[in-house]
Parts: C-alpha cells; structure tokens; sequence
C-alpha cells in the first residue's frame, strides 16, 4: 500500500510522532505533517484536503483534533480515530454516560452544575471523593476532597474561576488502589497489550511519575476492554482500569489519541506499528457523517 497518501495531524513531533514517522518511513508510505498550530481550514472547500487517503490524528488539543476530525468526516476523508470516538472519549460525562449505558463497569459518578448541587452531591456520594475536570489529560487538575471544608474551598475556587469548564462539576468516588492502575492499549477492539502503571500517589499516571511494568490480559481484561472499545466506536485507544476492591475491574478513562512513551519499550510491543497498520487499514473506507458540535472548550 505504498500508493496510500496520509495526513499526520499533529500539534508537535513528541517521541510518539517520531516512532509512527519511523515506521511509515519504513515502509515507504507517503505522509505529510500538518501542523494544528498553522493549519486552517474553509468548511466549504474540502478539495485541498481530498489528496489524503486516510488522516491520523495526533494532537494534543482536544479540541484543535475534534473540529479537524469533524470536518475530514464530513468530507469523507477517514480518520484514525473518528471525530464520533474522539468526541466520547475527550469528555468524561459522555464517556461516563456511553459506558453506562452498554453496562460496562466503571466508577461511580455525578454530574453538578452548581457549586451547592456540587456539594449535596459528594454529601450523599460520602468522603474522600474526587473532583475531575470535563475535558483533561496527564492527571492535571484533580483534586482529592477529604471533607466538607475542602469540598466547599475547591468549589467556592474553581466556580471563580471564570472558565467554563470550571462550572460543570464532575465527580467520582475515590477507590483505594493497590498502589497501581491498568493501561490496556485497544486496536480495532481488539487488546494488543497491557502494562501498569504503579505509583505510591493516588494519581497513577505516568506523566505524574508511575512507572511501568508488563501487565498480563487475562480473559476478564480483554472481554472488559473489548466492550468499553466497542461501546465509544472502536479504532485506536487506551483504556484505563482499577481494579475496585470490591467491584473488580472498572473502566476509569478512555483515551482516543494516548501517549505510548512508556508502554512501547516496557512491554516490547511495536504500538507505533500496530498504528500505522491499522491507519493503513482505514484508509479510503466508508466513514459516516457527524453534524460539528456547537463549542467545544480547550
């Protein structure tokens, strides 16, 4: 498939970029770099675009690559992954509200809007909590609440805050880790590999400093991951897991453009490759329409 023409959506060329240019390279595919930061777009004119077979999306703002996916999807251009995925899993109420309603496991949540609806709610939800922003990554801007003097300090801070993303109050119970969470990387539903990420901090991401280690996917992993891809649309994605002392296995987070730093060399498994395989797969297939949405917030 060296005749295949794709668009490397980026924001910067981190090792990741470097890894998925490196294999395209290698197999002589030719690819161009567009850059989120320089790139503009006119809605009506989609013909620039029509050079590329397939786009892979790689940037880091989430909503730079939503509104791009949204315009190649309605251009019939396909992405990796879909503007429909990227919009689910960019957004943790849709996220929390799409797996609900396939019964995949997942964290007990709520939704305020308010900083008092905010405050009854992790009054009934029961202390310690955690209060996550909407749209997020690398574990910035959590926030452990222990007690009610600190529930109503953060709400009280973040409702003057002025930013819209601010106001919306997403919260979810606290689960005591076993000192690590569950990275399983998804391709195309199905899991190619897995790693934990162990931390003595509650916050186990390894942008937070976790490290990793191979972690094996059993058949109950699998069948769990499988069901969270499917449920936000498939394609290439990261799911995140706890393992509940109670409950077992819970989907915590999905992420439709993950980081893979840590993951590639821990486990050994070609994940650059495994990306490049399946945007090659993707490319010129049938992708549906999706209408752009009204806002999306940085």
């Amino acid at each position: 498939m060296t005749d295949v023409r794709v668009g490397l959506l980026m924001s910067r060329v981190r090792v990741e970029e470097k890894w998925i240019i490196s294999e395209l390279e290698k197999r002589s595919i030719h690819y161009e770099i567009i850059d989120d930061r320089t790139v503009h777009f006119e809605p009506e004119n989609s013909q620039p675009w029509q050079q590329y077979d397939v786009i892979l999306e790689r940037s880091i703002s989430y909503a730079r690559g939503l509104y791009a996916l949204q315009l190649f999807n309605r251009w019939g251009i396909p992405t990796v992954n879909k503007a429909h995925t990227a919009e689910i899993c960019g957004d943790k109420i849709q996220t929390t509200a799409v797996l609900a309603a396939a019964g995949v496991p997942q964290p007990r949540a709520k939704v305020a809007f308010t900083p008092e609806s905010a405050l009854e709610a992790i009054e009934e939800m029961g202390y310690p909590i955690v209060l996550k922003p909407v749209v997020g990554s690398w574990g910035r801007l959590l926030a452990k609440i222990n007690d009610r003097e600190a529930a109503e300090a953060i709400l009280e801070h973040k409702s003057v805050l002025g930013s819209y993303q601010h106001s919306i109050f997403y919260l979810q119970e606290y689960i005591a880790k076993p000192g690590r969470d569950i990275r399983i990387f998804v391709v195309d539903e199905e899991p190619i590999t897995a790693m934990y990420r162990v931390s003595q901090h509650w916050i186990t991401n390894t942008a937070r400093g976790a490290m990793g280690e191979v972690c094996p996917i059993t058949p109950e992993l699998a069948e769990i991951c499988t069901k969270a891809a499917r449920a936000v649309g498939g394609g290439i994605l990261a799911v995140d897991v706890i393992e509940h002392p109670e409950r077992g296995l819970v989907i915590n987070e999905i992420n439709h453009t993950m980081e893979f730093h840590t993951a590639q060399p821990t486990t050994g498994v070609n994940i650059a490759g495994m990306i490049v395989d399946y945007t090659l797969q993707t490319a010129r297939r049938d992708v549906p329409s999706f209408p752009l949405m009204q806002e999306v917030v940085c």
